[in-house]
């Protein structure tokens, strides 16, 4: 009966977000405490999805490089040029278009995988995805803002390798090998039912708490911005979504497959673009409002189809049992 309150919990986690980011925007105070504790809180999460995983996914999922590759290209090439499109079409300042354009030009951000995994999509060919851009974002990154926005910038590479390694990779590898060890205990048919129930609530949470705390240090930003901003927002990441899974649907993927390349194209490490703007063009101020809003957008929007998703998995796994 608990297991299945957490699962109820989970699928409504839009709603979540949606309150969340409204308390938060109604009382900062009460959630910018959490900002120090992103990193770890996506750690956690990461350290729950390879709870679920094992080695012999990865292993698959490198057997199709053409996937990744479709993937890593989709990415740097869907999302910058919807950046500067959507800039140009609503008419953004100088400042906002080069904001928006650079969080085009960031890779997947690590909120992917966990949308990955509530949506029920393939979670190994997400955390590659993820992996695979952020390395080339060393590269990639500033040679497309400077082609876009015409604003050079460089990017600490060991930073961002860092980074992936610590909120990414590790606490991945000690969720497999936890998972390796419990294979071979006789409990794990109910271990598995608990992590399958408890971790995606976990991660809801967890979520929550992030897009709660970003929108509670930024609101006073996001408040400046007007409504052409946020529809340009919104509209970068309505194409990244909906282009993603187009051009995987095209190139033969499978159902998993295009949820999985939509939501690595539609969704951004903002808060990556947010702190190279700050770092990178302090002249410019308003640069990295668009890093702020369209952590809230990816977000809410990548909520809303790994719910509706998820749910459509339930209802053809009810039917399929009747």
């Amino acid at each position: 009966m608990m297991y299945r309150f957490f699962q109820r919990f989970s699928e409504w986690f839009p709603l979540w977000i949606i309150l969340g980011c409204l308390w938060a925007w109604l009382a900062p105070q009460q959630w910018t405490w959490f900002q120090p504790w992103i990193a770890r809180g996506l750690g956690v999460i990461m350290l729950g999805m390879g709870l679920t995983l094992r080695f012999a996914d990865f292993v698959e999922v490198a057997k199709q490089p053409r996937m990744i590759l479709l993937g890593v290209a989709a990415q740097f090439l869907i999302m910058p040029l919807a950046a500067l499109v959507s800039g140009m079409v609503f008419g953004l300042s100088k400042e906002l278009a080069l904001g928006l354009i650079l969080v085009g030009c960031c890779p997947g951000g690590t909120a992917s995988n966990v949308i990955c995994y509530l949506a029920r999509a393939n979670v190994a060919l997400s955390v590659l995805l993820t992996m695979c851009s952020t390395f080339l974002a060393v590269v990639m990154t500033p040679l497309l803002t400077k082609w876009l926005a015409g604003q050079a910038m460089n990017v600490n590479a060991w930073d961002l390798f860092g980074s992936m390694i610590e909120i990414v990779l590790i606490p991945l590898l000690l969720g497999l090998v936890i998972n390796h060890l419990v294979e071979k205990n006789r409990h794990r048919d109910s271990v598995r039912e608990a992590v399958g129930s408890v971790g995606p609530m976990v991660s809801v949470v967890l979520i929550v708490l992030v897009v709660g705390s970003i929108v509670a240090g930024g609101k006073a930003s996001i408040a400046q911005a007007g409504w052409t901003l946020f529809v340009a927002v919104f509209a970068l990441h309505a194409i990244g979504f909906g282009l993603g899974y187009a051009v995987a649907k095209l190139c033969g993927c499978d159902l998993a497959q295009c949820r999985t390349v939509s939501v690595e194209v539609g969704m951004q490490n903002s808060g990556l673009g947010a702190a190279l703007a700050k770092t990178h063009f302090a002249a410019m101020p308003l640069a990295p409002i668009p890093a702020a809003i369209s952590a809230v957008f990816h977000c809410l929007i990548g909520s809303f189809l790994a719910w509706f998703w998820s749910r459509s998995a339930t209802s053809k796994a009810d039917h399929d049992h009747s």
